[in-house]
């Protein structure tokens, strides 16, 4: 397999076949994300990606398969038509195509375009929401609105993709931390996805959000401040039925919980985790990554 550059992938397409089919992030703006900085985006030409795939299908069984890189939506349907067909083609064994997405690509397809992906395969979407703020939202130059959002993980739900979004706590710093939880439980709610993750913001050297902190114009809650901010959207989120998480490297606590029905017992166990004021109990800083 062609890797070009770092591959990022979620936690639960560990044991995944990562294909990839586009080099970078068709945004690339995110001023918090130094994910691919270092990439010119490109998609990759089908022959290219036709290789990897035939590879793959002299290795073994796969069940799952993963389009890296940020953004395989952007690819036009056609083409990404075509790349499903071979991957349906080529490689036993898959139950399951899986991606990355933005609110722009997604809101590029129309929804028969969206259900015939998901015809061929595409069983999940993952969208990084960060925020339901539209002012944070603007601060950290996502490129689109809440509304946006909103509509987005609708139109892959009304699909029949599953969906999977991503909140980041400390995104609102200290000064805006009460507003980011309130609107984030908002866009949830709205969204009622199937799959949620709260990742917890870390500060990285080269992203223009780190050189915000370093000039003092930006303060990250310290850990409790960020637990509270996860109990905060917890109670405030209303969901149908979603399994939510927050066990990516980047958090204090790992919490595990299928809401509503653990919704309370959650709530608890990270108020109870406030009140102890212990830090030893928490995720130390040398065992957190991005």
């Amino acid at each position: 397999m062609k890797h070009e550059g770092d591959i990022i992938r979620p936690p639960s397409e560990a044991n995944s076949l990562l294909l990839q089919v586009t080099v970078g992030c068709s945004h690339n703006k995110c001023i918090f994300c130094p994910a691919y900085k270092k990439k010119k985006f490109r998609i990759k030409s089908y022959d290219e990606i036709l290789e990897d795939i035939c590879e793959a299908s002299r290795w073994r069984t796969v069940e799952k398969v993963f389009l890296c890189d940020g953004d395989a939506l952007i690819i036009p349907q056609e083409r990404l038509v075509q790349i499903l067909h071979s991957i349906r083609n080529h490689i036993k064994g898959v139950k399951r195509v899986g991606t990355y997405a933005n609110a722009k690509s997604i809101l590029r397809k129309t929804i028969d375009e969206l259900v015939e992906l998901r015809e061929l395969g595409l069983g999940i979407v993952y969208l990084g929401i960060e925020t339901g703020n539209d002012e944070l939202l603007r601060k950290i130059r996502k490129g689109v609105t809440a509304a946006q959002m909103i509509e987005a993980g609708r139109r892959i739900k009304e699909a029949g993709i599953g969906l999977s979004v991503t909140v980041i706590l400390g995104l609102g710093g200290s000064e805006q931390n009460t507003e980011h939880a309130n609107d984030t439980a908002r866009i949830l709610t709205d969204i009622d996805p199937e799959y949620a993750s709260a990742l917890t913001l870390m500060l990285m050297p080269g992203t223009p959000l780190y050189s915000e902190y370093e000039s003092g114009n930006f303060t990250l809650p310290d850990k409790f401040d960020l637990l509270r901010e996860l109990a905060s959207i917890i109670e405030k989120a209303d969901f149908s039925g979603c399994y939510f998480t927050s066990n990516h490297a980047s958090n204090y606590l790992p919490i595990k919980a299928r809401l509503p029905s653990e919704k309370e017992k959650t709530i608890t166990t990270i108020y109870n985790t406030i009140k102890k004021n212990d830090v030893k109990s928490l995720r130390p800083e040398y065992m957190r990554g991005f």
